[in-house]
């Protein structure tokens, strides 16, 4: 399965947007998201969970522990 790391610049690519424009629906900087897929930084709960409402994943998959984005509800 996919890291953290992995999945979230999957997705933001998938999606053409740059880490700029997801940093903004989370309040990081691009910086930090660049962190985040280098894999040497992770964000705080705040964060996952605004990634994995923003990818409309869940949090699991996000964090590669399932490798089914879906929602529960």
């Amino acid at each position: 399965m996919a890291t953290f790391n992995e999945r979230l610049k999957s997705l933001r690519k998938e999606r053409n947007l740059t880490q700029e424009e997801v940093g903004q629906q989370i309040n990081v900087s691009r910086y930090a998201v660049l962190l985040y897929e280098k894999g040497t930084s992770c964000p705080e709960m705040k964060g996952l969970i605004g990634l994995a409402d923003y990818f409309n994943v869940s949090i699991d998959y996000l964090v590669g522990r399932t490798d089914k984005p879906e929602v529960n509800r």
